[in-house]
């Protein structure tokens, strides 16, 4: 397998192919946009049914969030694409520390 130049020689072929990548980009963008809106809907119509208690509903909003936070890393913020390996690291680095550090001060405040 060779290597493939990023650049051709043909600036129309290159125009071509970075108008076809920036649509598809911005189609996963719009997509990604409307499922955070219907999530967070999803989130008001939840906590506005009366039927639900908090035990239920403190946990689905949290879900939520974190797959919105998913949304907004992976699509935003562009950590799908190359290049982006070592903030992505640094980032759930930071995230799995934290949530050892919020288990551990839970646990010592808890037992």
């Amino acid at each position: 397998m060779t290597n493939q130049p990023l650049s051709s020689s043909n600036p129309r072929v290159d125009l071509e192919y970075r108008r076809k990548k920036n649509a598809e980009e911005m189609r996963h963008q719009v997509i990604s946009f409307t499922l955070m809106i219907f999530l967070t809907f999803v989130a008001f119509a939840a906590v506005a049914v009366k039927g639900f208690t908090a035990w239920f509903i403190v946990p689905f909003i949290l879900l939520l969030a974190a797959v919105q936070v998913v949304f907004q890393l992976f699509y935003f913020m562009h950590m799908s694409h190359k290049g982006h390996e070592a903030p992505s690291m640094f980032l759930f680095t930071g995230l799995f520390m934290g949530l050892v550090i919020v288990l551990a001060f839970m646990t010592i405040i808890w037992w």
